[in-house]
């Protein structure tokens, strides 16, 4: 998982509430566990409509999606955090969003953020002409219009996604000490090797 520290760059000013995992990506999609390749089925419905604010030119390669209310409601499909990561979005600011995705997303390196709904609204302004940068240390979310608005976030979740570490990373830091403990116990207790193929 990539390390989040800053982003920056233009945000897509979507802003629909309760936008379901169906609608980020449709069912016809699950049938992969391979996470590259969804971005193609990301809001496929909504993109059907030429016009549409995904394929824009000027937003492609958009970092940031702003949404409405109760984003990601819906089922627990990992795959709607697989399609936001393949369609290039790094970070979602919403007012709300379903427990189940926020979970997923940060499990996936996707920042989530928080924020009031006038702070939306104005973001949602400014995202028609210009970037917009988040700061995930400072924990601030700014325009080059001298707007500034600060997030909570879980202090866990904080440090996992500056780190870039997901749930294998995190266990992966942890490799001294499981070895240390799994030679404590086996020279504690080697008769729990015995016949499971593992030196004693």
């Amino acid at each position: 998982m990539e390390p989040v520290t800053t982003i920056d760059g233009r945000a897509i000013p979507f802003g629909r509430k309760n936008i379901d995992t169906d609608a980020i990506i449709p069912a016809k999609w699950l049938k992969t566990i391979s996470r590259e390749g969804l971005g193609q089925g990301a809001f496929e419905a909504l993109r059907a409509d030429p016009d549409n604010i995904f394929d824009s030119p000027t937003l492609k390669g958009a970092p940031v999606l702003i949404a409405g209310d109760n984003f990601g409601c819906g089922s627990s499909r990992e795959h709607a955090a697989w399609a936001l990561l393949d369609l290039g979005i790094k970070a979602v600011l919403a007012p709300s969003f379903s427990d189940i995705f926020s979970g997923n997303a940060f499990k996936n390196g996707i920042l989530t953020v928080v924020l009031p709904q006038e702070a939306i609204d104005r973001l949602m302004e400014v995202a028609q002409t210009d970037p917009v940068h988040i700061d995930l240390d400072a924990q601030t979310v700014t325009t080059p219009f001298q707007d500034r608005y600060t997030f909570e976030i879980d202090p866990f979740r904080k440090s996992c996604l500056m780190g870039g570490l997901d749930e294998v990373g995190l266990t992966m830091a942890r490799g001294d000490a499981i070895a240390r403990f799994e030679q404590t116990a086996r020279d504690e207790r080697p008769f729990l090797a015995q016949g499971t193929g593992v030196p004693a």
